[in-house]
């Protein structure tokens, strides 16, 4: 009882410190929060109106939700590509900011739960998946495994990254065989979420254009590129609004990561673009809308090939000595996340219905209502990590600990000197 009062302790002290900030905090906070209601506002319009707000159409019946769901979920997935060189390669510059990491992987997973729910017309219909209430149908059902993985990675970076945090709260250092188990389990739990979910794509074998084997290593290749990139830019933020210091050694090591991984992820392209159109099989004509367009359907045309030349503006810069330099590495990984959201987004999963199997055209395109709805899920998003950041990194410092459990909150954060304090290993 003793241990679970303290843990409770804990988490008060942390979700207080979520409220305390400068001006510039309460204003990040403040916008996120307008957009989250307006979202959510959207969201329950569409509860009233149906699917019908959406652009989704009994042809097209995954847009923008899926899409932003396949990103997230490799989002989520990358963090393991901070986890592995400092668990497995003993990288001392990275290790603090496994925290960073696997709580990002947390605020993805969070979002990609609510981009599932909200592409769903009915949300109550998930109770006939809850097992005693309906049938999930595992393993028989590819919806059920991501299901299993998806909810499965959460509560492993759940429980990760809280004893870490709680452990360093404690001042004592984490016992080894209560944590790195899961996290050498997280790691392949990691490939998992992403390979399952490229594996919802290829097992619809009435879609040719998503029936390929190669769908699998792009997932995992564009994941592996765009996850460390937004956690470059991320630390950036971490480390000029705050005084926890991130090493420019952390930062291009990062850097080398997202370099080979758009390396392979651009080979993987070209790979697949090859055999979509020298084969000239069925599944070329759904690449054909994508990348020239079908007579006058073309919506999606300047869509991919923005994304194709933002990814290889992307990849030269970060192949180029320029990129050690922030500034460059910044845009180059500005370009990587936008191209890879673009082509693996809207740019797989729309064309995957352009034709129907009747042969009939009907283009997507999100309403201003979906729109919203995503724009709120991104905002809370941001808003959750927003808020697990601002509670670790004075943890992480050691300005927030059980030592000073008894004095105020904002004595307790304002009193560190400028500069912030050297964080130890755990």
């Amino acid at each position: 009882m003793t241990g679970t009062r303290n843990y409770l302790r804990f988490l008060g002290r942390c979700l207080g410190i979520a409220f305390v900030g400068d001006w510039r905090y309460y204003a990040w906070m403040g916008v996120l929060t307008v957009i989250c209601l307006a979202g959510l506002n959207a969201y329950a319009n569409q509860l009233v109106e149906g699917l019908g707000s959406t652009g989704m159409t009994d042809q097209v019946s995954w847009g923008i939700y899926i899409a932003n769901f396949t990103f997230l979920v490799g989002v989520a997935a990358a963090a393991v590509m901070l986890v592995i060189p400092v668990y497995i390669y003993k990288n001392r510059h990275l290790h603090d900011l496994v925290v960073f990491g696997e709580l990002l992987a947390v605020a993805a997973i969070l979002m990609c739960l609510a981009f599932v729910t909200v592409d769903l017309g009915r949300p109550d219909k998930f109770m006939h998946m809850i097992p005693g209430l309906g049938k999930l149908n595992f393993p028989g059902s590819m919806l059920a495994w991501d299901v299993v993985v998806l909810n499965g990675y959460l509560l492993l970076n759940l429980h990760i990254i809280g004893y870490l945090l709680y452990s360093r709260y404690q001042n004592r250092y984490p016992r080894r065989w209560f944590y790195i188990p899961f996290v050498f389990i997280a790691i392949v739990w990691a490939i998992s979420i992403h390979t399952v979910t490229a594996f919802l794509f290829v097992g619809l074998g009435g879609k040719e254009f998503w029936n390929q084997a190669i769908i699998g290593p792009r997932f995992l290749a564009s994941a592996f590129a765009a996850g460390p990139a937004l956690i470059i830019l991320a630390l950036q933020v971490i480390r000029r609004v705050s005084e926890y210091r991130v090493r420019n050694e952390a930062l291009l090591t990062l850097r080398s990561i997202v370099q080979v991984a758009m390396l392979i992820n651009v080979f993987l392209l070209v790979c697949e673009v090859f055999t979509k159109f020298y084969s000239d099989t069925a599944r070329g004509v759904s690449a054909k809308y994508l990348y020239f367009g079908l007579e006058e359907f073309n919506a999606l045309v300047p869509w991919i090939w923005g994304a194709i030349l933002l990814n290889v503006v992307a990849l030269a810069l970060l192949i180029l000595p320029v990129s050690r330099s922030l500034r460059y590495l910044n845009i180059a990984c500005v370009f990587a996340i936008v191209g890879i959201w673009v082509e693996k987004g809207m740019g797989l999963v729309v064309p995957g219905f352009i034709p129907t199997p009747l042969g009939e055209v009907v283009e997507y395109m999100p309403t201003w209502n979906e729109t919203l709805v995503s724009l709120g899920i991104w905002a809370f998003g941001l808003l959750a990590y927003t808020v697990f950041l601002r509670t670790s990194i004075p943890i992480l410092q050691g300005r927030l600990n059980k030592n000073n459990e008894h004095r105020a909150l904002t004595d307790s954060i304002e009193e560190s000197p400028a500069g912030g304090v050297e964080p130890s290993q755990p």
